[in-house]
């Protein structure tokens, strides 16, 4: 039986069949000339290297073979390919999957009988195994959708990582952070041992196509006599991204019409524009945006996903969502404690084969609050709030409202931010570091680890209302909630009760995202009594009193999202490029003329000028009351 060789990636320029030594290659519109179909014969020496390409296309059709090298997976007659051609100095890079037998045979070594129809399994590694976010995240995630009954009846879970580690010592440490649901429903120790019975661990450098054959060689085991799926949670720093996309794409992703394979990859996507384009690009490389799943973990929260069902369910609201009742909108966000160890990159200091911590050390004195915070959750909650009516709650329809407004949005300058940066306090006899007093800071860094922005969008429903944001650590207190202040009543009857409070003169309505998640509104009320004296109020609505069961956590939603291929609360590459555009100029400013934060104290409510950015548009903070105090 002849070879036959199948594309698996191509850069959307071209589509290649191999058969006997042959490649058909046919030209698609996207290039920019007359389409030829061209037929090219290739030779294989006996170690199955293409050592020459012949071509016989028309003239003007140039091919250019740059990088050819086979990869070859033990146990498997697959051979993998990569190879760059140029056709009208086009670069086209293809990664080529070499099968004996038809078209649609599975890999030799692929073992067990045909899958009956319907009888699925979902395979799941983690990358990054050992690191930080993995084991206080991940996997506690993904045991809780095993104990909730979400996981499917057939599962596997492989960490990867570098660390020199056992299949029992993998459990060992995921053991550590497992918790059982409040609402217990089964044995968790029985439940923990059946999990874990189902969790694996494959060593193997990040770059390595080697160690990602073994892991396709050990998945494919498991798989054996089911249609396999494939899930890879990229939990590891953004500098390896396409290094692990490169290596499992090649040798251990399915083949296509065998079962999806997709991939989680975690902020942040990018420093500003040019690097998140650079990062889209040669992901694209070897994946179609359809398998990106790019998470946001704050979409996943209770309150977030609450945000639009608020808005389009309830009457009450609809008519009010809009400049003509809503004077400003605020997001906020605070840490009751700093960076403490994460000031600069370890990834490069730590030993070969250590992947600890690689999360709590990662990145923070190279990207600052704006990109941690700013430019992804709290934009992503912004645009949400602010979208119009999508057509459907399908994922695309939902997210093409999201990128709308983000093309609405004015760039950023200068002149609508303020940055901070926390110092050493004392309070009582407890002293707090300041944050170059981290020994892995500089002693002269200006990164901020406040900011607060003013952001507009120029659409004929927001035009004019400022969106006010303002993220910080080493605050006073932690919390992350949305707090929309309406318009004050024209005419007010009572306008000589409330006087100039700005509290009592509007009403807010306010969603805290955490702690205690909940939606409340203020309205104003006569306090009981014969006198006409009014009080502002809170209409409630606590979770932690109206529904009984636990919250999921973030992650545990996102993650069975993407195995259901539910992409709505993950984010698109358009949408991404969207986001960067508002805030690259600025932060290009910032540090072009490494602009000096406004110093804090550690525990206090962040610098003074965020106060007076406010005040600029005639808003106060809605976090502190009248009397200076949240």
């Amino acid at each position: 039986m002849g070879r036959r060789f199948v594309s698996r990636w191509t850069s959307g320029l071209a589509m290649l069949v191999f058969e006997n030594n042959i490649l058909l290659y046919t030209a698609l519109s996207t290039i920019p000339r007359e389409q030829y179909p061209a037929l090219y014969h290739i030779v294989l020496d006996k170690n199955d290297t293409i050592t020459q390409v012949l071509s016989s296309s028309p003239p003007d059709i140039s091919l250019r073979r740059d990088v050819i090298g086979p990869v070859l997976c033990q146990g498997y007659s697959q051979l993998y390919v990569l190879a760059s051609y140029t056709v009208y100095a086009i670069p086209i890079k293809v990664s080529i999957v070499v099968y004996d037998g038809a078209l649609d045979a599975k890999p030799s070594g692929a073992g067990g009988p045909a899958p009956e129809q319907g009888e699925h399994t979902v395979s799941i590694t983690v990358v990054g195994a050992s690191g930080d976010l993995a084991k206080k995240k991940i996997f506690p995630a993904l045991f809780a959708l095993f104990y909730e009954d979400w996981l499917p009846e057939h599962f596997t879970i492989f960490g990867y990582a570098r660390s020199k580690m056992s299949d029992e010592e993998l459990r060992n440490m995921i053991s550590m952070t497992l918790t059982c649901r409040i609402d217990q429903r089964a044995n968790c120790s029985e439940k923990m041992d059946q999990f874990l019975k189902r969790c694996f661990y494959q060593s193997g450098q990040y770059n390595s196509e080697e160690g990602f054959c073994e892991l396709d060689r050990k998945l494919t085991e498991k798989e054996a006599g089911k249609l396999p799926n494939r899930l890879f949670y990229l939990s590891i720093p953004p500098n390896i991204f396409v290094d692990v996309v490169r290596s499992a794409s090649r040798t251990a992703s399915l083949p296509s019409g065998s079962g999806w394979t997709r991939f989680i990859v975690e902020k942040p996507f990018g420093r500003d524009s040019e690097s998140s384009g650079e990062l889209t690009r040669s992901l694209k490389m070897y994946l179609e945006e359809e398998q990106i799943f790019r998470i946001d973990h704050y979409l996943g929260k209770e309150l977030v996903e609450n945000l639009s069902v608020l808005r389009f369910s309830n009457l009450v609201f609809q008519p009010l969502w809009s400049r003509d009742y809503i004077r400003n909108v605020q997001l906020i966000f605070s840490e009751d404690f700093g960076t403490e160890g994460r000031g600069r990159s370890a990834l490069l200091r730590r030993p070969v084969g250590s992947d600890k911590n690689v999360h709590s050390l990662a990145y923070f004195d190279n990207y600052g609050i704006i990109r941690d915070i700013m430019q992804n959750h709290l934009l992503q909650i912004l645009a949400l709030f602010a979208m119009e009516t999508p057509v459907s709650l399908a994922a695309e329809d939902i997210r093409n409202e999201k990128v709308k407004v983000l093309r609405s949005m004015r760039k950023l300058k200068v002149e609508d931010v303020v940055v901070g940066q926390y110092k050493g306090h004392t309070r009582g006899e407890k002293s707090f570091p300041a944050y170059v007093d981290d020994p892995t800071v500089p002693n002269d860094s200006v990164t901020p680890t406040f900011a607060a922005a003013a952001l507009f969008i120029d659409n004929a429903r927001w035009d004019g209302v400022p969106f006010l944001m303002k993220a910080g650590k080493a605050l006073h207190t932690r919390r992350a909630e949305i707090r929309v202040q309406f318009r004050r009543v024209p005419g007010n009857l009572y306008r000589g009760s409330v006087g100039a409070d700005l509290d009592m003169a509007t009403n807010e309505l306010v969603l805290r995202v955490q702690p205690d998640e909940a939606i409340y509104l203020k309205i104003n009320n006569k306090v009981p009594g014969l006198g006409m004296r009014l009080d502002s109020g809170n209409l409630n609505l606590f979770y932690s009193e109206r529904y009984q069961r636990e919250i999921p956590d973030a992650y545990e939603r996102l993650l069975l999202d993407a195995m259901e291929g539910e992409r709505r609360l993950f984010i698109r590459s358009d949408e991404l490029d969207a986001a960067w555009a508002i805030f690259t100029p600025v932060l290009r400013e910032l540090e072009d003329k490494r602009v000096a934060p406004e110093l804090y104290p550690y525990g206090s409510r962040g610098p003074v000028g965020a106060h007076y950015l406010a005040a600029n548009y005639n808003v106060r903070w809605g976090d502190i009351s009248s009397d200076g105090s949240f």
